[in-house]
């Protein structure tokens, strides 16, 4: 069983419809981790069989004991205490205040940050999480991989929709995996942010491939991106052209193979080629 991770430096690259394309062929349970807009589920519809609470950090709260020194709100350096009152939107749980509080007054709650759902869709298994605003997520995309494990026994893989951009929400989605699938646009901002998860995923000891995603809408780019490839020996394994049928696609609440099938054509072959460089793992 892999786990694979389709990554974008950037958001609007086309990664969710790419992942949404390959659970048509890959026999692959498939994880939605961006936790802070999730969005597999509107294509795929499936049915949620349980909602899982999810308890990310904990919250200081003062409680009846406090004598009103004042000493956790000088040391609380993210401003979370005033009036001897907890403000748990600021609160980052890091347990000063419990430290330093002479009167035991203070201890640390569990919170509930979000959600995580397990649910059944034409395609097998979808596990996403929902984040409240404002949380910090990586230890939500650790839970939403580890439950995707649970319902992999019988399947090829774990297909991860990883968030853009490279924060803490990220690192947690490629850490571990066997392959990371970068899906670049030729513009200068996806090419910068594609070399920044290439670096990343190879710090992982990922294997990285490349998809082109859009690649006629500047050829010129499209051709910086194959030679930046070659120079780093990393395999394009496809280039999908541009085309309004993925947002139709979308609309119309289908994956864009269920919906063209020229377009299907392609991303099957996309997609076998994926295979062909698993089998060499």
């Amino acid at each position: 069983m892999r786990e694979i991770a389709i990554a974008s430096g950037k958001g609007g690259t086309g990664k969710t419809s790419i992942v949404a394309s390959f659970a048509k062929f890959a026999e692959a349970v498939i994880a939605d981790c961006d936790v802070d807009a999730p969005n597999l589920h509107l294509i795929f519809n499936p049915e949620i069989e349980k909602a899982i609470p999810f308890e990310g950090m904990k919250v200081a709260e003062i409680n009846e004991r406090c004598i009103k020194c004042g000493k956790c709100e000088k040391e609380c350096r993210f401003n979370a205490i005033e009036n001897f009152k907890v403000i748990e939107e600021k609160c980052e749980g890091c347990g000063v205040c419990v430290s330093v509080c002479p009167a035991n007054a203070v201890e640390l709650k569990r919170r509930i940050n979000g959600e995580i759902y397990v649910a059944k869709s034409r395609f097998g298994y979808l596990i996403y999480g929902l984040l409240l605003s404002g949380e910090g997520g990586g230890k939500l995309v650790s839970q939403i991989r580890q439950k995707a494990r649970e319902f992999s026994q019988k399947r090829n893989a774990i297909l991860i929709d990883s968030p853009a951009g490279m924060g803490c929400h990220v690192i947690a989605s490629i850490t571990n995996t066997d392959m990371v699938i970068i899906v670049a646009e030729p513009n200068l901002s996806s090419i910068h942010d594609m070399h920044r998860i290439i670096e990343l995923a190879e710090h992982f000891k990922s294997k990285v491939l490349v998809i082109i995603n859009k690649w006629d809408i500047d050829e010129e780019m499209t051709e910086r991106i194959e030679k930046y490839c070659k120079e780093k020996n990393i395999r394009i394994v496809g280039k999908i052209p541009f085309d309004k049928k993925f947002v139709e696609a979308i609309i119309a609440g289908k994956s864009i193979v269920e919906y063209d099938e020229k377009i299907a054509n392609l991303m099957r072959e996309i997609w076998e080629k994926i295979e062909e460089e698993l089998n060499y793992l």
